[in-house]
């Protein structure tokens, strides 16, 4: 039997879904957060339950030849990039495997479907354009940072090896103003404080155009000092183009309201993906890595393999940014998205980019692309890039009856995928293809874009 504070000397012989190595005694799995498939390690138990445990790793006696330093100082104790410790070649086996594991036990599909995933080119740091920093007073002091694993602690951080540097200067400046003039965070010990201003710090960049745009998320309109936080801005980002205060005073984890006041420059920045440009708003949904956002959106749009012919559905759109993509061969597409700005955003993008047979509508997907279909409209091919959750079971259900000749599954979750792909080979479909897509280094997350052709 194991029990709490034992140590033991196992083999790990897997990986669990986050990147963790897992061990077994008589058949009792134990997860192991930094160990490695292949090594020999001694662990402690930390908490040991009916069906499993975890165990803290205490050393690797055995090292795998994927092990490699944390490049990051702040690693073991910051909740975001969970696989440091391994080279990148082991992370894209990692998530390969990963993939595969929840096509075969979720989906009940031929895991051979499965391609290898495409990673980055080049080094695979340094790759978000945006990121969310939550502000908070830890034992009394200011830190801006991310939260430590499965907790609402924040590690005050200094720099993040994976996103874009602009983002560390805005960092640094927002806890220095902040201890300056004694602005109370809203965040005090790991909960929420309603007397507190400041929450958090929202940055935003354009890689292809340099253009950065920062949001302080506070809990009411009234900020005292607030010019001189742009002046600092100003000084230091020579890309600056827009300051937003966003208000949010509810004791949620969601970070942004819709509550948005522009307080220097413009209501949004530019970027391009590929030979498009696009407006992006605080609320805007955009791919947070716009190198290998290229690579999904071109999978994407092999997948649909469109001739010029075609009406596609693009559901989930988000600023339009796939919908505008699918244009350049549709003959026409129509974007349904459910977040009014970043609708507001797709079809200024569409503008901008001299679009003209793409049509925008704000809506749950699984509302308005069945009313789009009982008005007559028909899909040869219907793209779906859900959130996390995956589709909706009524879109679902209104995609097996209007049956597409194609259904373009791009997803964020492997788990939510499977599960949908099941649901979608049994109304008629079959997934010929899926491409895991790494966007995110470091990290044990993978997008995935599946191919799906009706049987006839």
């Amino acid at each position: 039997m194991v029990t709490k504070n034992e140590e033991y000397i196992l083999d790990i012989i897997s990986e669990g879904y986050e990147g963790e190595g897992v061990a077994k005694i008589d058949n009792y799995p134990i997860f192991v957060e930094g160990a490695l498939k292949g090594e020999k390690v001694k662990i402690r138990i930390v908490k040991a339950l009916k069906n499993y445990a975890y165990g803290r790793l205490i050393e690797v006696l055995e090292k795998s030849e994927g092990r490699v330093d944390a490049a990051c100082k702040y690693y073991k104790r910051c909740g975001g990039c969970r696989l440091q410790h391994m080279d990148y070649k082991t992370q894209l086996d990692f998530k390969f495997e990963r993939v595969k594991d929840c096509v075969r036990k979720i989906g009940g599909l031929d895991e051979s479907i499965v391609k290898y995933p495409l990673g980055m080119e080049e080094n695979p740091y340094r790759y978000r354009n945006k990121v969310q920093l939550p502000i908070g007073l830890v034992n009394g002091k200011v830190n801006v940072g991310f939260y430590a694993p499965r907790s609402h602690d924040i590690i005050d951080i200094d720099k993040c090896l994976i996103q874009e540097e602009d983002a560390d200067t805005v960092s640094k400046i927002t806890k220095e103003w902040i201890e300056e003039f004694n602005i109370r965070p809203a965040f005090v010990d790991g909960k929420f404080d309603k007397k507190g201003l400041v929450r958090h710090i929202m940055i935003r960049k354009g890689f292809k155009t340099g253009g950065v745009m920062v949001v302080l998320v506070a809990t009411k309109e009234d900020v005292p000092h607030l010019d001189d936080l742009v002046n600092r801005l100003k000084e230091e980002l020579s890309g600056l183009e827009s300051v937003i205060l966003n208000v949010n005073n509810k004791d949620t984890n969601v970070i942004l309201s819709n509550n948005c006041k522009t307080i220097y420059g413009n209501d949004t920045i530019k970027d391009y993906i590929g030979e498009f440009k696009f407006n992006i708003s605080p609320l805007s949904f955009f791919q947070v890595n716009p190198i290998q956002t290229e690579v999904l959106y071109g999978k994407t749009l092999e997948y649909a393999d469109l001739t010029g012919d075609e009406v596609v559905f693009d559901a989930y759109c988000g600023t339009g940014t796939i919908t505008l993509f699918l244009s350049q061969k549709a003959k026409k597409v129509y974007g349904v998205e459910i977040i009014e700005p970043a609708i507001i955003n797709a079809k200024e993008n569409a503008k901008i980019n001299k679009i003209e047979n793409a049509e925008f509508l704000v809506g749950k997907s699984e509302e308005v692309i069945p009313e789009l279909i009982e008005s007559g409209v028909k899909a040869d091919v219907i793209v779906v890039d859900p959130p996390r959750k995956g589709c909706d079971a009524k879109l679902l259900e209104a995609i097996g009856k209007v049956k597409p000749k194609k259904v373009v599954y791009v997803s964020c979750d492997p788990s939510t995928l499977a599960r949908d792909l099941k649901i979608l080979e049994t109304q008629g479909y079959k997934t010929k293809e899926i491409q895991p897509v790494d966007m995110f280094p470091q990290t044990s997350h993978i997008e995935n874009v599946a191919l799906l052709v009706e049987e006839r």
